[in-house]
């Protein structure tokens, strides 16, 4: 079940320009700059819920990829779930085409997977667990 829109993903050319752009414009504080693979990221913190800045570190990574074919902007919409396996396993019975059958830990330990845009009208979408608080 889903819980809440947990972030949207806006891929960019030059993160530190958009980073600005956010602050100058609309007072979005960011998170500082992190990586994760070919990936450099930051998120942007508003009441409940995130915008994630996400540049490629490389130029054929996915996101360098993304803009090339479709430009900057919106890459996917993350939706947070308690189980993400029994989701997964439940959109997978209904038809839907997963790229990810099993999900995987991102940078922050969550776990995380994807549903093809092709299942979503054109939307990447993102499923991701929070890790458990001790």
């Amino acid at each position: 079940m889903i819980k809440k829109v947990s972030h949207i993903g806006l891929a960019v050319e030059d993160i530190e320009e958009a980073r600005t752009f956010f602050k100058e414009n609309f007072d979005l504080a960011n998170s500082g700059k992190e990586n994760f693979g070919e990936l450099l990221f930051s998120f942007l913190p508003m009441a409940g819920t995130n915008l994630e800045l996400l540049q490629s570190t490389e130029p054929d990574g996915q996101i360098a990829k993304f803009i090339q074919k479709r430009g900057q902007g919106i890459h996917h919409i993350s939706f947070e779930v308690d189980n993400i396996q029994a989701e997964l396993d439940r959109l997978k019975n209904k038809g839907l085409k997963l790229i990810n059958e099993t999900p995987y830990l991102n940078a922050h330990e969550e776990l995380v997977a994807f549903i093809h845009p092709k299942s979503t009208f054109g939307v990447l979408i993102e499923l991701i667990q929070a890790k458990q608080k001790s």
